[in-house]
């Protein structure tokens, strides 16, 4: 199975959606089959159907392609706009009603991020000032499609706690398991770093000495809330640890799931999905790959329970008993 592609937006186009879609303006039009390497292009636009020719792809024009998403950046940013004037509104009269019982110069509870830039010196600051632990928990998409710059700076702020004598905990997808940027951060780091691995995690998050978390407040990732609050604190914390008891390790000692009666492990976690009625689509959100792979996968689970159909599917997965859990 390949590499999930890079999660990326527009104005950070991929190599491979930048080299397709210079062809594509060069011959005019490109085979369907090529975007599976920049399934991006169709996603924001800048390929579409050839009306005439079924199985083809004709390139947006670049002119109306950047238009278009400047438009959709200005609708954002005016979105945002009026978001702030409606929370001065809300806000204003409140502020003078509790004004005199916040201690000046105090850190709030909960501090909402607006920007990548903000959000990753927030985390720099809070990284500089830990000595004991970093809890995280890295969806799929948390190391693909960033500059290497981003990537650098992370690991750099990791070494300096590991240097410190603190230690690193990660939880990452089963996906993410052999993503060569994930190998590559642990074959790097220096120290007490361990990092395990489930079929599905929580969104994104960052305890840093069990005193702030970091959580996304928007489902971009341009905003995100910086916690201080203890009992929420505590709350990540026992949450991470729930998980970390369920995970399979995967550094520094990696530890392969069974496969049982000829059903793999990633394929058990799909016919979990599958009895819940999801489509394709979700499972393979939720899973962390894309939706050709999932369909493989469902396929190839299809055929090892003799299953005709999809119904079919559903009724041999719950008598097979390969959902049961073990002990």
């Amino acid at each position: 199975m390949g590499a999930p592609h890079p999660e990326h937006g527009v104005e950070e186009l991929c190599a491979a959606g930048s080299r397709l879609y210079e062809r594509a303006l060069r011959e005019g039009r490109v085979p369907s089959a090529d975007v599976q390497e920049a399934p991006c292009l169709v996603a924001f636009g800048l390929l579409h159907p050839a009306v005439d020719a079924p199985g083809r792809l004709e390139p947006l024009a670049p002119a109306v392609a950047l238009h278009r998403h400047l438009r959709t950046s200005e609708d954002r940013i005016a979105r945002e706009r009026r978001r702030e004037a409606q929370l001065v509104d809300v806000f204003e009269p409140l502020l003078r009603l509790g004004g005199g019982r916040t201690p000046a110069g105090s850190t709030p509870a909960i501090s909402l991020l607006s920007g990548r830039d903000p959000i990753n010196l927030a985390i720099t600051q809070a990284m500089a000032d830990a000595s004991r632990e970093l809890l995280a928990i890295q969806p799929h998409i948390s190391y693909v499609g960033k500059p290497a710059a981003i990537l650098t700076d992370a690991m750099a702020r990791d070494q300096d706690l590991l240097d410190r004598g603190g230690r690193i905990r990660s939880l990452y997808q089963h996906t993410m398991r052999y993503a060569p940027t994930v190998l590559a951060r642990y074959e790097w780091l220096r120290g007490d770093v361990e990092a395990r691995s489930l079929d599905e995690v929580t969104e994104r998050l960052l305890v840093i000495d069990r005193t702030v978390a970091f959580i996304p407040a928007n489902k971009d990732r341009t905003l995100a809330l910086e916690v201080r609050h203890p009992a929420l604190v505590d709350y990540f914390v026992t949450t991470f640890e729930r998980l970390w008891r369920l995970a399979t390790p995967m550094y520094p000692e990696a530890v392969r799931q069974p496969t049982l009666n000829g059903v793999t492990p990633r394929q058990r976690a799909i016919a979990a999905l599958l009895v819940e009625g999801h489509t394709d689509t979700v499972i393979a959100e939720r899973l962390g790959m894309n939706v050709r792979t999932a369909r493989v996968h469902i396929a190839k689970l299809a055929a090892t329970l003799g299953s005709e159909s999809r119904a079919q599917l559903g009724y041999l997965i719950g008598r097979s008993g390969i959902l049961e859990r073990e002990g």
